[in-house]
């Protein structure tokens, strides 16, 4: 006998480096509100402290190149000479389950996913404060300026893609702003449910 199953939905969470993306959507990862991470896709290589299939599913760039050819990513990016991708069938799964899925990904890869799935994304664009204030945060991270500055230039093209969102929070408090995402996420809970038959 057919059965229709409630289905979840994606929110896609963008900003330029050093607006407080990462730490923002860790704070919003809850088992109680059935919201879970993405793990994206990388051919860069592990930082520091990071843990493979965890914070990233690190490949190179031979292996990531063979998942383009077989079509395996929802939406998939260069960024810094490294890819970046998320799978259809890690996305698949969680939807399936009704978890709400926190993407953690770049404006290309935000306007592939609204194109490829609009009824069940919401886009969240994060703002700094100003420019100024970004370059700070960036600075205390890391002290080559080349490095930094080479961020800036590209967090400028960045937000010249702000009107292509749902939603834009500025994070001038992480506090405020991840509170003010909580009610976006609860005003997404409200719309039209997505069903599947099982």
């Amino acid at each position: 006998m057919l059965k229709l199953k409630k289905k979840g939905f994606l929110v896609v969470i963008s900003s330029p480096s050093g607006a407080g993306k990462t730490t923002i959507t860790k704070n919003l990862i809850t088992k109680k509100k059935n919201i879970e991470l993405s793990v994206s896709v990388t051919t860069r290589q592990p930082r520091k402290k990071e843990i493979n299939n965890i914070d990233y599913s690190f490949v190179n760039k031979e292996i990531f190149k063979k998942y383009i050819k077989k079509k395996l990513f929802l939406e998939y990016a260069k960024v810094f000479d490294n890819f970046y991708g998320t799978l259809k069938s890690n996305i698949n799964s969680k939807l399936n389950q009704n978890k709400i899925v926190l993407l953690d990904i770049d404006w290309q890869g935000a306007r592939q996913i609204k194109q490829k799935m609009p009824k069940q994304t919401v886009t969240i664009f994060i703002l700094p404060p100003s420019l100024k204030i970004l370059k700070e945060r960036l600075l205390k991270r890391e002290r080559n300026l080349k490095f930094v500055n080479k961020r800036m230039a590209k967090a400028k093209r960045e937000i010249m893609h702000w009107n292509e969102y749902d939603y834009v929070v500025i994070n001038q408090n992480l506090n405020e702003c991840i509170s003010e995402i909580r009610k976006i996420l609860s005003i997404a809970t409200k719309r039209p449910i997505n069903y599947y038959l099982v």
